[in-house]
């Protein structure tokens, strides 16, 4: 079941959980983050000896490294990698009421409550608590991670006697005494725990603590600063030790009054900051010379305008309405905003895959701002530019003479994959780092940003595909890759592979005969020593790609061998169950018919104009039988493309599960962290899906249809400087203007212009389909 507020922004658990599971779970769904740090909700007062917990704080981008070991060492394994760094404590803060500290565990809890604000960009924490010895307070606990101010994390604590007087003890902690969490029975989080940061220096400077440290091998420094202001007239106790810094207060506190302790953290990094400790002492004065309420009110800003560009609302159905909010708030604090980082599948929130950027940010995530909040989309393509010289390094530790590659998993821009089957050699990250780009492109028309940035980064990927296709019987092939599927590695032709590869080739050609009289261009080609020639060779390779059909099935064949495997016939996974490459030998699921994900049925969905809608169709059926979705990316893509073919009921289906993989914890592990692109796919599933939204060239296309069981929804859509509102009833389909200049757009295969707002009957029955 999941909690719901009468105010949509608001998701609320009451009363809190105070078993272990249902702490750690909280830890990172409460979560505050903004893109570039997140802090893991832990209490701020102890927890009982024994309970497993992470207080854990993260900046994006930010890490150490670690060797990695191979007991057959070969060419071009990696020797090390990186991993995201826990970079501070600064959440605790006690309390105590004479020799009773206020804790939820022990006492009385009378009443108690924990709410994401997901258009105020806070959590707030309310507990009505009654002391072993009777005393009784309300505790109110607001938390903020700015994003006006990205370096700034706040804590408001309230305590409000109820039925007493008398002197109050508070006591605030900043450390750097941390270590990174680690669960050597899960590969998905790391096999290692160590201390890897570690305090260089520690200073009381204007009432603040100042912290520095530096990582352990990566030698990145970071400064964290706390200052905490009572609402009292009281003046603050500074001890320092061993590099601790605490504050203490002692108040009065009188019975019905309130008193506020404001704790302001701000945090700088080398990767951003030639000095971290000067613009760490300039980040705490712009946060405490305003007012905590206007720092509340710019956030409140920011989010408004966020929310007037993406909002979506489904009616009828309000457990699917607040899990796709919350999964968009939480993809706007997972965001990379600077050059510096990107999007963990985790987010901010979590250890999971250490931190690492892969292929979901392009292909899963991007796909939200790019139609939503651009500026954001451009910042993520903006870090990919930036590590573009890593990948034309890792291409050429992959034995290519040409091009870039960029790396599986990554933090700083290096291959950070040990296990190649399912790492390294999926080389469809190229694709999607490609369609991310030319996405961003036709969402915005940002030319200057095209030829600039994005257009070097699709000219250097496509010689990583024309040197690595293989020319047979007329035909180009791609051979010893691995795609989405990861329970099928190291084949040949992986249909998702090629037909992404021949998309890429296509546009890198297109782009060069748009712009090849700009000088810009003819700068770039000189860069990068790019004759027309090559260009040409990448058109010569899409056109001649193989792309694997099965005429018989009448499908595309995941892949050259997929078809002549032995079914699977063990126990299915997914739901419930430990995913089978906990349970098998990874050569035992290589050799059967067994998805982990979707992979041919993502392909139609992204690229669906390479295939007649029967195609899509049969395939579709043919591989449902097949994926167990043991990745939280598979069922969002098979919500979309059910409804892209007019399936309903299992569109319905898939999306009621892809949507609560979090609030309702499916696969059991959200403790360590969220699962960021599900949050995408799940919004995708509904306006790709439901909404039916097509992003093409030259125009936007609709085909929206209405599940049974909605009252209808609505969505809204950035394009090319537009804003539009698109609302789906059970009768009809209204499209409303709400920014922007007058445009045509398709809606059901046929041309509307839309100067204000026009209304079209909902078709019920799929009629022309096959024409979106």
């Amino acid at each position: 079941m999941i909690n719901m507020a009468r105010n949509k922004y608001k998701y609320t658990i009451k009363p809190i959980p105070l078993d272990n599971a249902g702490i750690l779970l909280n830890e990172a769904l409460f979560h505050n983050a903004n893109g570039y740090i997140g802090i893991r909700y832990d209490f701020e007062e102890e927890y009982p000896e024994g309970y497993e917990f992470i207080r854990s704080q993260y900046i994006n981008g930010f890490y150490d490294e670690t060797e990695v070991s191979h007991p057959e060492r070969l060419y071009g394994f990696i020797d090390e990698k990186q991993f995201m760094v826990d970079v501070a404590n600064t959440q605790t803060i006690k309390v105590y009421l004479g020799n009773e500290m206020f804790t939820m565990f022990s006492g009385t809890v009378i009443d108690s409550s924990i709410s994401l604000h997901m258009d105020k960009g806070v959590t707030v924490r309310e507990v009505h608590w009654k002391s072993p010895s009777g005393k009784e307070i309300l505790v109110k606990i607001t938390r903020m991670t700015s994003f006006f101010q990205p370096s700034l994390f706040t804590i408001e604590y309230e305590i409000t006697p109820l039925n007493f007087s008398d002197n109050l003890v508070i006591e605030s902690v900043h450390e750097v005494d941390v270590e990174n969490f680690s669960d050597p029975e899960d590969p998905r989080t790391a096999v290692y725990c160590q201390k890897c940061i570690n305090p260089t220096n520690c200073e009381i400077r204007n009432g603040a603590s100042y912290i520095g440290a530096i990582t352990s091998r990566s030698t990145l420094q970071v400064y964290s600063g706390v200052k905490n202001v009572l609402s009292q007239e009281e003046t603050p106790e500074h001890y320092v030790k061993d590099n601790t810094a605490i504050c203490v207060f002692r108040p009065m506190a009188r019975e019905g009054e309130c008193i506020t302790l404001r704790k302001y953290t701000v945090f700088c990094d080398s990767l951003r900051y030639e000095n971290c400790i000067d613009q760490t002492y300039l980040e705490m004065d712009n946060a405490t010379n305003v007012p905590l309420e206007k720092l509340y009110e710019q956030q409140e800003a920011y989010l408004k305008e966020f929310w007037d560009n993406c909002d979506v609302t489904i009616k009828g159905d309000k457990e699917s309405d607040t899990a796709l909010r919350y999964n968009m708030f939480q993809l706007l604090q997972s965001a990379g905003k600077d050059p510096y980082c990107s999007i963990s599948p985790k987010g901010l929130s979590g250890e999971g895959y250490e931190g690492h950027y892969f292929w979901d940010s392009e292909m899963y995530i991007q796909p939200f701002f790019t139609i939503t909040n651009p500026h954001i989309s451009r910042n993520l393509i903006e870090f990919r530019y930036r590590t573009l010289e890593e990948a034309k390094e890792n291409a050429g530790l992959l034995g290519h003479r040409k091009g870039a590659l960029y790396p599986w998993r990554t933090i700083n821009g290096k291959e950070c994959s040990g296990y190649f089957p399912s790492g390294s050699a999926q080389y469809h990250i190229n694709g999607a780092v490609a369609y991310a780009v030319i996405a961003y492109f036709l969402a915005t028309g940002d030319e200057d940003f095209l030829i600039e940035k994005g257009a070097e980064i699709i000219f250097e990927t496509a010689r990583l595909w024309v040197d690595l296709a293989c020319h047979y019987k007329g035909r180009y092939h791609l051979n010893d890759v691995t795609g989405p599927d990861e329970y099928t590695c190291i084949v040949n032709n992986n249909y998702y592979t090629n037909v992404l590869c021949k998309y890429h080739l296509e546009w890198a050609v297109k782009i060069y005969k748009m712009y090849e009289k700009d000088q810009r261009m003819e700068e770039l080609l000189k860069k990068l020593n790019l004759s027309v020639k090559e260009i040409r060779g990448f058109g010569k390779v899409a056109s001649n790609m193989y792309l694997p059909y099965n005429k018989g099935l009448n499908i595309n064949p995941q892949d050259d061998s997929f078809l002549k495997k032995n079914e699977w016939v063990s126990e299915e996974g997914g739901k419930g169950k430990t995913p089978l490459f906990m349970r098998y030998h990874p050569l035992h699921l290589f050799r059967h018919q067994v998805c982990k994900q979707a992979d041919t049925v993502l392909a139609h969905f992204i690229l669906e104009d390479a295939q007649p809608y029967e195609v899509m169709r049969d395939s579709f059926l043919y591989y449902e039988k097949r994926t167990v979705h043991d990745s939280s990316l598979s069922r969002c893509i098979f919500s979309i493309m059910a409804a892209r073919l007019h399936m309903k009921e299992k569109a319905v289906s898939y999306l009621g599960e892809a949507l609560k993989v979090d609030l309702a914890n499916l696969f059991g592990n959200t403790k360590d962290g969220i699962h960021t692109a599900n949050m995408g796919g799940s919004y995708m599933a509904i306006i790709h899906g439901f909404g039916g939204f097509r992003l093409k060239e030259g125009h936007i296309s609709f085909y929206p249809i209405l599940p049974e069981n909605w009252e209808g929804y609505e969505f809204k859509i950035c394009y090319m400087g537009r804003r539009l509102n698109i609302i789906v009833k059970r009768k009809e389909v209204q499209f409303i203007l709400e920014k922007g200049s007058p445009l045509d757009v398709m809606i059901y295969g046929r041309e509307h212009h839309i100067n204000r707002n026009i209304r079209v009957p909902l078709l019920e029955n799929g009629e022309n389909i096959d024409e979106v």
